[in-house]
């Protein structure tokens, strides 16, 4: 079983991913897992994307796609299939991808697209506020201090601000929807409604992938 998952950020997809990977006992291979295990291991790919990070560059879609290769190549993916996480960001990329498995004779079986309605994200992540005296951690909807707290108690770090939220789930939607639209001209999209319960959004993947 090999299986593509996206969504936008806040959408759920990392702990839908973990629980995807115990489920069905396929491997899980996020772009910063695969990047940090290439350059530790010095691959070929690895030392490569290293000469660029140490000079502060960021590294060139051939190396990326070079990294990709080379940890779907290995043993343990052929075996036991693999939850690509994070890649393809690009449409580029996407096409990439579809070469990279074409060379290793492998099958893409589905994308898992994780749908949750942008403005509902907007105020899941810009909702976080921290108390100034004791660093506490809490949030706006799901977490709110005592009743009739003091805003001026709080702040927000500049990432979690809404205007920055925001312009983060643009860019996201933007580069996106072209991947999506991609996979969904090959019949390999399975949209899953990501507003549920964690454990309903999650029944609702287990119904595709055994299905495919």
């Amino acid at each position: 079983m090999n299986l593509l998952i996206m969504g936008l950020p806040g959408a759920g997809k990392g702990t839908q991913a973990a629980k995807i990977v115990e489920e069905f006992g396929i491997i899980h291979i996020s772009t910063g897992d695969m990047f940090r295990s290439a350059i530790a291991n010095q691959t070929k790919m690895g030392i490569l994307a290293k000469s660029y990070m140490d000079k502060g560059e960021l590294v060139p879609d051939e190396v990326t796609n070079g990294i990709v290769k080379e940890r779907l190549a290995q043993a343990d993916v052929s075996e036991k299939g693999f939850l690509l996480d994070g890649y393809p960001r690009t449409i580029e990329q996407a096409n990439a991808l579809d070469d990279i498995l074409t060379d290793l004779n492998m099958v893409l079986d589905g994308v898992i697209n994780i749908d949750v309605d942008p403005s509902l994200l907007l105020e899941r992540l810009s909702g976080r506020i921290i108390h100034k005296e004791t660093g506490e951690t809490f949030h706006k909807v799901f977490n709110p201090p005592a009743a009739g707290y003091d805003e001026n108690d709080y702040y927000q770090r500049e990432d979690d601000k809404p205007e920055t939220v925001k312009r983060r789930l643009d860019i996201n939607i933007e580069q996106g929807a072209p991947i999506i639209e991609h996979y969904r001209q090959k019949d390999l999209v399975y949209d899953i409604a990501g507003n549920n319960e964690i454990d309903l959004v999650f029944k609702d993947i287990v119904e595709v992938v055994s299905s495919l």
